[in-house]
Order: structure tokens, then C-alpha cells, then sequence
């Protein structure tokens, strides 16, 4: 007489045996197959993206020459970078200075251009100085004068003077090569003429003034277009 239990006692259920001697089968008459996953939208069922591991580095090139995640443009064909104006380097990291652009004035004609303004404010100069002689308020008038004759030519003839129309020079924004901002005009014109409202003063910083665009460089601008930001080109 056995002393086991019945059938199926003493069996351990974890041993992973099958205490019938079936094979695990599915219940629903089929093998079933493990869940797939749904393909992304667009894309045949079935058919996985790519793994991120086979997207290239970070800053290499991309596929059909595109440029890949921090690689700097490239500069045009034929254009070599930050070439304005004349082969001068670019003024800086703002604005989009055009590399074909004008190339900047001569210092002879700068000074000619100057002459011939000054010879357009000749007789009411003259006037002045019939009226008030060698004073103070002279000094102060004849600069009041010159600051309205070149803020106004600046801002109503596109950065020009009668001079600078004669010798074919204007005057534009360093940034942009375009018009510049007429606050700039006004600082511009108010520097190359209030000073001389100090009497000798007036005349040494003028003379400075002039003869500073000798040795500036690469733009070759005077004391006064370095607050305005401006400098002066030669046109075709």
C-alpha cells in the first residue's frame, strides 16, 4: 500500500515540470506569436527606425552635403570672408556688410570735398566775422553755422555734402555699408563742427581731426566717425 498522497501531492509546483506530462500549449489552439509593435506613421509595417547610434556625430557631415549640428557655414564660392569694403576684414559680429562693396575714400579727395565746403560757407562766414570780429561769440556762431549747413546736408542728401557730391563720396554706416541712422549723422556733424566754438582749441582738435584718417586703420576714418560708426566711401 502506497503511502503517498494522491496524485499531484508532494510534487513541487515550482520545479517548472507539467505534472500532467502535456507540453504547455495555447489555450487558444495557435502558438502565439510575442506582441509586435506598431510601425511609426509612414513607415512599412514591420520596419523599424534607424537606432539613434547610426545618426553621425555631433558636427560631422551629414548625408547630401548637409552640413551637420555646429559646423559653421560655408562662405559663397569665390567670396572670401568678411571682405568688405575693398578687401577690408568685416567690422564686426553684427549686421551683413556685402563683400563686393565700394571701396573707401581716398584721403586727397576727403580733404578736396572739405575744401569746397568750406568754401561754400565762405561768405557767410565772412559776414560773421564783419559783424561780431575775433570774439567769443563769434567763434560761437560760425560753429553753430557749420553744424547746421553739414547736419543738414547729411540727413536730407543721403550722407552727402556739396563737397562730398562733387568728388562722388559718401558717407555710410560701418556695420551695413547702407544709410546710417541720423542720430549718427547728428553725432558726426556735431563733432567735426561744435569744437571749433573753443577758440584755439577748436583749431588743434580740427587739425587732429583731419589729418587722423592718415594713420586709422583699416577704415580709415576721422575722430569723428568713430562714435558714429561711420566712414566714408568712394562711389563709381
Amino acid at each position: 500500500m502506497s503511502t503517498n498522497g494522491p496524485t499531484g501531492h508532494g510534487q513541487n509546483p515550482y520545479d517548472g515540470s507539467n505534472p500532467y506530462g502535456q507540453q504547455n500549449q495555447n489555450p487558444y489552439g495557435g502558438d502565439q506569436q510575442p506582441y509586435k509593435q506598431e510601425a511609426p506613421y509612414g513607415q512599412p509595417y514591420g520596419q523599424q527606425p534607424p537606432p539613434y547610434a547610426e545618426q553621425p556625430p555631433y558636427g560631422e557631415q551629414q548625408p547630401y552635403g548637409q552640413p551637420g549640428y555646429g559646423t559653421p557655414p560655408q562662405q559663397p564660392y569665390g567670396q572670401p570672408e568678411g571682405s568688405w569694403p575693398h578687401g577690408h576684414p568685416r567690422p564686426g559680429p553684427y549686421g551683413s556688410p556685402v563683400p563686393s562693396g565700394p571701396p573707401l575714400a581716398p584721403i586727397g579727395e576727403r580733404l578736396v570735398a572739405r575744401l569746397i565746403d568750406v568754401c561754400v560757407l565762405l561768405v557767410p562766414t565772412l559776414l560773421l566775422f564783419t559783424i561780431f570780429g575775433a570774439s567769443i561769440l563769434y567763434y560761437v556762431v560760425a560753429a553753430l553755422l557749420s553744424f547746421g549747413y553739414e547736419a543738414a546736408m547729411l540727413l536730407t542728401q543721403g550722407g552727402q555734402t556739396v563737397g562730398k557730391k562733387v568728388m562722388k563720396l559718401r558717407v555710410v554706416d560701418l556695420a551695413s555699408g547702407g544709410k546710417p541712422a541720423e542720430n549718427s549723422l547728428l553725432i558726426r556733424a556735431a563733432l567735426y563742427t561744435l569744437p571749433n566754438a573753443v577758440y584755439c582749441v577748436g583749431s588743434l582738435f580740427a587739425l587732429l581731426n583731419v589729418l587722423w584718417p592718415l594713420w586709422d586703420k583699416p577704415y580709415q576714418q576721422a575722430l569723428h566717425d568713430k562714435p558714429a560708426k561711420t566712414v566714408v566711401i568712394k562711389e563709381s
